[in-house]
């Protein structure tokens, strides 16, 4: 009878203990979703450009913009001393040759990695009359990327332009209800007077939760203010690209891809150009396992030894395992130096910018741009998802 009555008090006991599990599960899936915790942290930015006639200089501060955005990005410290992964997506509206049944709306790369391919996306940008749908673009941008599910994750998404915030059949309503339920913050960039964006309803957007509405001047030049360093900083450049050495049949063509993104951000301005050496000098913001072999060894030691030495450059092609090693090895090593010798350069280039702009202060507040106002809310609300960015 005892060892009844205590079989019967065990049965109880773990059956009212599943019970609970089970029912305070349930609560939590309805009220929060559990989430696992991922091992390394990921900022993942969406940005959504109007390219419509009148935004040529909004799609000029874009170019501009990347490396400055990618640098302060990659600068954030998660609680565990890591680095987070960095994703960045891109989408142009308001083109009218784009389908009308796709709200003018067209993805221009997905979540990437790749740099390069992303900064040659953002120079193929040209301005084209048509109606901009800020609603449209944004729960196409939602529904059409793999954001990740982890609550951890910074994920946001960054809009400008200049028309009516309310056009076009999706209601931005409904682009929040999605935000929200993937857990990303939208903020508004309206490229005009503070006033008329509140008329155009720009600032509806605080509507969708956490996301901020600023504006900008679409027009305001970038600073290029040259400095003794920057000679220094584009021949450490061009070393730096001696030191990649491409395999796999697309790895050619990305190696000269690197180069003529060089150009092209040249082209623009200096301060452009090294901004992107500066980050082309961090090796967890820039990375081309893809194509590189120093890159793609780093990542798996055992990486040469299953590499197929057809893909190879010919002047490789016939080198032993061995010999393949020892030359990534010494790559590696001068890689490393130059990289370093760059983020040196770029720190005292700073550090004469800082004192150039002092000299020549006036009363006049800086005029906010695509790229101040991007840096202002990536440091503040990084600090949400425990990411300091100093």
């Amino acid at each position: 009878m005892k060892f009844l009555l205590k079989t019967a008090t065990i049965s109880f006991f773990i059956l009212t203990i599943i019970t609970a599990f089970s029912f305070t599960s349930f609560t939590n899936h309805n009220s929060r979703p559990v989430v696992s915790k991922s091992k390394n942290q990921k900022i993942q930015v969406a940005i959504l450009l109007d390219v419509s006639g009148s935004m040529e200089g909004l799609i000029e501060q874009a170019k501009a913009q990347l490396w400055n955005m990618v640098s302060v990005m990659g600068k954030a410290q998660c609680n565990n001393n890591t680095s987070p992964q960095i994703e960045i997506a891109l989408y142009e509206y308001g083109r009218s040759t784009n389908s009308k049944t796709e709200g003018y709306v067209k993805q221009i790369s997905g979540f990437t990695g790749d740099l390069d391919l992303l900064s040659k996306n953002l120079f193929s940008l040209t301005t084209n009359g048509g109606d901009e749908f800020c609603g449209h673009v944004i729960y196409t941008s939602l529904k059409d990327l793999q954001w990740d599910a982890s609550a951890e994750n910074y994920k946001v998404i960054f809009i400008a332009g200049n028309e009516d915030f309310l056009q076009g059949d999706v209601l931005y309503t409904k682009a929040c209800g999605e935000a929200k339920q993937k857990g990303v913050i939208v903020n508004t960039i309206y490229c005009g007077d503070s006033l008329q964006g509140v008329r155009e309803h720009w600032n509806l957007n605080s509507e969708c939760g956490s996301g901020s509405f600023t504006v900008i001047n679409q027009n305001e030049r970038i600073d290029d203010i040259p400095t003794p360093y920057d000679s220094i900083i584009f021949s450490l450049n061009e070393k730096l690209n001696g030191t990649y050495i491409a395999y796999g049949n697309a790895g050619a063509g990305m190696m000269a891809m690197q180069s003529n993104v060089d150009k092209m951000n040249y082209s623009m301005n200096k301060s452009v150009a090294v901004k992107r050496a500066t980050v082309k000098s961090n090796g967890k913001l820039y990375k081309n396992e893809s194509w590189d072999m120093v890159d793609a060894n780093g990542s798996d030691e055992k990486f040469i030894e299953k590499l197929d030495k057809k893909t190879l450059p010919d002047s490789l092609k016939n080198k032993s395992t061995e010999d393949l090693k020892k030359i990534v090895k010494l790559k590696s090593e001068q890689r490393a130096a130059i990289q370093k010798q760059i983020t040196a350069a770029s720190a005292e280039r700073e550090d004469y910018i800082t004192k150039e702009k002092a000299k020549n202060a006036t009363d006049k507040s800086q005029t906010a741009t695509l790229e101040t106002e991007i840096e202002k809310i990536i440091k503040n609300q990084a600090k949400r998802y425990n990411m300091v960015i100093q």
